[in-house]
């Protein structure tokens, strides 16, 4: 269950319209047996791990319940840190990416006009930073990955298939 993604995924389509889908997979997760809870939204599930054994590298499969016709329904489920952990990450690429940019920028314009290109060297400590921000979630995706574990396979045994995550 290693990934080198930010946030593994998968699709799978199921062969029940979205509302049988949907109310499958909410009435079939047994707290006690998937050692999950659901969180059920129109077109919408969220599996997370309960708050008795959460911590903060803690995963969620957030689940899209959308029809394709014929009856057939899409699921793509997306495993990734709770809300105020994925928001630490993606302001912290925003920001870093920002100054690399600008920094970029600045180091190219004074190399440009023969001045010594200080912000280059700003570009470089971003790019380090952007790196150690992806090598962190890497390692807290490692911390997380037994329960990512139990949430696909809480997935699979309601839906009663193997889905692959890309």
């Amino acid at each position: 269950m290693s990934s080198f993604r930010v946030r593994p995924r998968f699709e799978h389509i199921v062969p029940l319209d979205p509302a049988t889908t949907q109310r499958r997979i909410t009435e079939n997760i047994d707290p006690e047996i998937h050692r999950c809870e659901v969180k059920n939204f129109p077109g919408y599930l969220a599996l997370r791990i309960p708050e008795s054994d959460h911590h903060f590298w803690s995963p969620r499969l957030t689940l899209s319940i959308d029809p394709v016709g014929d009856g057939k329904t899409r699921i793509s489920g997306i495993y990734g840190p709770n809300a105020n952990v994925w928001s630490l990450f993606l302001y912290g690429y925003l920001i870093t990416g920002s100054i690399a940019v600008f920094a970029g920028c600045i180091g190219l314009a004074q190399h440009l006009i023969g001045q010594t290109p200080w912000g280059l060297w700003i570009l470089w400590v971003s790019l380090a930073a952007i790196a150690a921000l992806y090598i962190t979630a890497q390692f807290g995706q490692k911390i997380g990955a037994r329960q990512t574990f139990l949430l696909h396979m809480a997935y699979e045994s309601v839906i009663g298939a193997s889905v692959e995550i890309r």
